[in-house]
């Protein structure tokens, strides 16, 4: 008899599927999208046109706030991916609902909250939009256990990355929003986490190889987004969402969960996997430490450049004879 396909082991792991369907709606907390939103402070943008001077948040968090619901916006097609590969029945037909319906209220309180306090431009912000939707997001066809692995490392890195932007806004109700859309952030990563765990129990040998190719190829669903790159870099420099944090604060903790680089008694192939997730994250600790340093680096070079320009200032204030 061959080995399970992941079919098999989807099958066999809907009484852990229901379990923690079960866990998720007796911890998730209701919470309204309109009571996360200051509408005191709207007003019509046809009398009082956007100007980019009304925003009060920094270039750091705005950019990054707006990355955060693009990412969201993309619902329907993470609600596509999810549902063809965990199907619509049964407890996995469950979870596909309401992982859906809560993701919904993120990017309607996000936009409100935005769009009220006039935190981004509304033209650019819906075109961005209309072109991250009509672009989509497409995995590639991962396979059932390739996505619960996929969406273990995306759903806490999309609450670190809410989290950290709401405490780079230096504003009371924007960062209790943001803190609101990661504490669900949270239960939906523990849920996959909790999945990936039993597969890990059924066959390690599959699951293995499995973690190490989305660890190693991973990418933010956010990707496509119109200039992702230089708005990810400039979220890194802020310290929202760098290589350090990827590695210290996404992908260690869900391994050390796991205790996957301790696993014994694999086979040839999943023990090879395993050693290279180990030189992986070794790696990428690595290259964490370069960005560290780059960016200290960068700052003191900044710092030092702001020193002489006011030394040169208050020397030219000096008054001469």
């Amino acid at each position: 008899m061959g080995s399970p396909t992941d079919i098999d082991l989807l099958r066999e792991l809907e009484p852990v599927a229901e379990t923690n369907v079960n866990r998720h709606l007796g911890l998730a907390a209701e919470w309204m999208p309109h009571e996360y939103v200051p509408w005191s402070l709207g007003r019509d943008f046809d009398t009082t046109p956007w100007e980019p001077g009304q925003s009060s948040l920094s270039e750091a968090a705005q950019m990054a706030f707006e990355v955060n619901l693009l990412t969201e916006d993309n619902l329907p097609s993470y609600h596509r991916e999810i549902a063809v590969a965990f199907g619509r029945d049964g407890a996995w037909g469950t979870w596909v609902g309401r992982w859906t319906a809560e993701e919904g209220r993120h990017a309607m309180a996000m936009r409100d909250y935005l769009l009220v306090t006039r935190a981004v431009d509304p033209v650019t912000l819906e075109r961005d939009r209309m072109l991250q939707m009509q672009r989509g997001y497409d995995s590639g066809g991962k396979t059932p256990l390739e996505a619960m692995a996929y969406v273990s490392f995306q759903e806490l890195a999309t609450r670190v990355s809410h989290r950290n932007t709401g405490r780079v806004t230096g504003e009371p109700i924007a960062e209790k929003l943001l803190t609101r859309v990661a504490a669900d952030e949270n239960l939906h990563m523990i849920f996959y986490r909790n999945l990936v765990a039993a597969a890990l129990g059924l066959a390690p040998d599959r699951m293995v190889p499995v973690i190490r190719d989305e660890i190693v190829n991973f990418q933010m669903p956010g990707t496509g987004i119109r200039d992702f790159g230089r708005k990810a870099r400039y979220i890194a420099q802020a310290g929202i969402y760098d290589l350090r944090i990827h590695h210290d604060d996404v992908v260690s903790p869900i391994l050390r969960h796991w205790k996957l680089l301790e696993l014994e008694g694999l086979s040839g192939e999943a023990a090879k996997a395993r050693d290279e997730i180990g030189a992986f994250m070794a790696g990428l600790d690595a290259l964490a430490t370069r960005q560290e340093e780059k960016k200290a680096a960068a700052q003191a070079r900044r710092a030092a450049r702001e020193g002489r320009e006011q030394q040169e200032q208050q020397t030219a204030a000096v008054p001469v004879g």
